[in-house]
């Protein structure tokens, strides 16, 4: 079901009145394919590294990463190609001119701009793995080079969708039924794209929300401050009851999948000392519960949305931070601690093949773990202050998205 939440941001800027038969580019599905590749290889890469350890240039998970971004550059670099010599009027004045030559959409470029950075990140990680050894962290220098083109890459399918989608709305006479049917298929289109952006959102800070920190306040400053910015946005950007929902349900289908699909295959450590001896993949994370505080935001966005943006800014940051901190402390603690949740299901018995299987704080929380009520209520006020910024700066995010037509 699609529905107009709120008024929707006022339209500036060139409307462009369009005629014609549209449809959906080809480009548009495989830049959103090429975001699904360099994600799902991304977090076989991390497995790879808490499994096995070792890897080099064409590795398994680098493969499917690199192949993302050889889709997205080749099928966006000849979209901007065939727009230049090829694209007739209407096409060149639905694009942005770049260099005063080339044509091209917004986001065709975000794509082109990632897959070179990916690539060029990839001899880059191979040297650096060959200087220096294991990486011990997400964010070493090649992988920030890596990870800021992923974001490239996903950040531009999602554009190109979005300027597709207000193109389709711009288009005079067309027929009922194909409109809908379009806008369907480029909702779940942008739905996936958006969910594939949050899940990297999620991994650039997924150090700093395991399950371990669940009890500090610390979990929900970062959650606080990343989450609500993109999840606010979405919900601006595409006019659909249940947007934010359905990005959170793409981020949670696809860390569920990885983490119920890849431990299925073996894999041994290669790389000393071996504390862990095992002989399969070992899964990522259980996905954060942030479909439930979306499911509370799209209602919320539904009731009032009479109000204007700086009326609803507080109302949504604190209904985020309430639903996400009562739904993911106990979550977190059952994570942690419960012999129920270390199975193939919730997976909170994956370890780490260089780290003790012995040890004590391994199945509940150290004390520097857990803070005193004064310092938790302390941490929980700045999560607010965060959230309402991350939640004000989406809100205007997605009113921009909302009006791309380029």
């Amino acid at each position: 079901m699609e529905t107009t939440i709120g008024p929707p941001p006022p339209i500036s800027g060139r409307v462009l009145p369009l005629q014609g038969n549209p449809g959906i580019p080809v480009y548009i599905f495989a830049t959103v394919f090429a975001s699904f590749c360099v994600i799902t290889g991304l977090i076989w890469d991390i497995c790879w590294h808490m499994s096995i350890g070792r890897d080099g240039l064409l590795s398994p998970p680098h493969l499917v990463i690199y192949l993302g971004a050889v889709v997205a550059g080749l099928f966006s670099g000849f979209e901007i190609l065939r727009k230049t010599f090829w694209g007739n009027s209407l096409e060149k004045s639905r694009s942005v001119k770049i260099w005063g030559f080339f044509y091209s959409s917004l986001g065709s470029l975000f794509c082109v701009w990632g897959a070179l950075s990916m690539l060029t990140s990839a001899p880059f990680d191979d040297w650096w793995h060959s200087t220096y050894g294991l990486d011990v962290t997400i964010l070493s220098p090649p992988h920030t080079v890596l990870i800021l083109g992923i974001i490239g890459i996903q950040f531009g399918a999602m554009i190109c969708v979005v300027a597709i989608k207000n193109q389709i709305r711009a288009f005079e006479g067309l027929n009922y039924i194909k409109k809908k049917t379009l806008d369907k298929t480029l909702f779940w289109l942008f739905a996936l794209s958006a969910g594939f952006l949050l899940t990297i959102w999620y991994t650039l800070i997924s150090e700093e929300l395991g399950r371990m920190r669940v009890h500090r306040s610390s979990y929900y400053i970062f959650a606080g401050a990343a989450f609500p910015i993109l999840l606010m946005s979405v919900g601006k950007a595409v006019s659909h009851k249940w947007a934010t929902t359905a990005v959170a349900g793409v981020y949670t289908v696809l860390m569920l999948t990885t983490l119920w699909i890849i431990p299925l295959f073996p894999a041994e450590p290669k790389l000393g000392p071996i504390l862990n001896h095992i002989d399969h993949y070992q899964g990522f994370q259980f996905p954060l519960l942030l479909i439930i505080p979306a499911i509370a935001v799209d209602y919320i966005r539904h009731r009032f949305g009479h109000l204007n943006d700086w009326q609803m800014t507080p109302i949504l940051a604190a209904s985020f931070l309430i639903v996400f901190f009562v739904v993911q402390w106990f979550f977190g603690g059952f994570l942690m601690e419960s012999p129920y949740a270390r199975n193939w299901f919730f997976g909170s018995h994956y370890w780490y093949f260089g780290n003790n299987p012995d040890w004590e704080y391994r199945y509940k929380f150290g004390p520097w773990m857990v803070e005193s009520i004064p310092v938790l209520l302390k941490g929980l006020g700045i999560a607010l202050l965060a959230t309402l910024v991350s939640t004000r700066i989406g809100l205007a995010w997605g009113n921009w998205m909302h009006k791309i037509q380029r």
